[in-house]
């Protein structure tokens, strides 16, 4: 019995200490943050309820967009190559083909009447600053034309395979512009120089970032960076949830292929230890009774 009192004690040690620890450290030091919002409803500029015309927003976005943005399943190319695009615009304007699928309606129409509230980067682009967002706003337009615009550009997403090929494509559709994944062996479209002028510093390369950060931790930030790191030059990307998932998906399959092999293991490792335990307490137990 003695074994078991001294267990006892050393059990109700680690829980006064890991108690007494653990509300600071996950609680003041990481306070708890709102749920995800994927419907942004903090954005109210543009009535989405509105029927969008598909073929207005055809001609609005060959008159307004297509100067920037590629939209390849639309056969309208790239203007310049990556290296020029970035020195022009400081980042490599986005191929809008996979815009109607990936980013949420609400935030996709706020984004056209303002991007920078959208994106939840007013801290940065501001009078004081002097730095403009290379994208402008199109406020000047009627809430049915962008409705319009984000009707045409739901009209000519291509369709994807459900799994890993959808995950790939929205990876690199929302995040490939800026960040790595050499352990995929992509590169992002912006050089280097471009984006650590343009956001201040070099994005990180997301290849191990399921494991340094975690699943939880990436579900908040990547639907709003402002609510845990505020001040970070990321914008807010505006996915939808399912677009949310696909991402974090690709970079668990690539990131962290074994997780499944990894957990099971853990298990048999704890039972292991378990049984271990016990028998090494019946030894014990066996050599201190021919003692006594």
């Amino acid at each position: 019995m003695k074994e078991f009192k001294i267990l006892a004690v050393i059990a109700a040690l680690v829980g006064i200490t890991y108690y007494g620890i653990e509300p600071y450290a996950h609680h003041i030091m990481h306070p708890e943050v709102s749920p995800a919002d994927f419907s942004f409803k903090t954005l109210k500029n543009v009535d989405t309820s509105l029927a969008g015309n598909v073929e207005n927003g055809k001609v609005l976005v060959e008159a307004n967009c297509i100067a920037c943005h590629a939209i390849d399943a639309a056969g309208y190319p790239q203007m310049m190559p990556n290296a020029d695009a970035a020195a022009s615009y400081g980042v490599v304007p986005p191929d809008l083909s996979s815009a109607g699928r990936i980013y949420d309606k609400n935030y996709l129409a706020n984004f056209i009447f303002d991007p920078v509230t959208a994106m939840h980067l007013e801290g940065k682009y501001t009078p004081e600053s002097g730095k403009a967002f290379p994208m402008p706003s199109y406020n000047w337009m009627s809430p049915q034309e962008i409705m319009d615009i984000v009707a045409y550009l739901q009209s000519v997403t291509p369709k994807v395979a459900e799994g890993k090929e959808a995950n790939k494509a929205t990876f690199e559709a929302a995040c490939g512009r800026c960040h790595d994944m050499k352990y995929a062996g992509i590169q992002a479209t912006t050089p280097k120089d471009n984006l650590k002028a343009y956001m201040g510093a070099t994005p990180p390369d997301l290849s191990q970032y399921i494991k340094s950060r975690g699943e939880h931790y990436l579900h908040s930030f990547i639907n709003d960076p402002q609510v845990l790191l505020h001040g970070t030059s990321m914008p807010r990307v505006g996915l939808t949830e399912k677009s949310q998932e696909e991402v974090i998906a690709y970079m668990e399959e690539i990131g962290d292929s074994k997780k499944a092999e990894r957990e099971t293991t853990g298990l048999w490792v704890m039972l292991y230890t378990l049984i271990f335990a016990i028998l090494a307490w019946l030894w014990k137990r066996k050599i201190w009774s021919e003692v006594h």
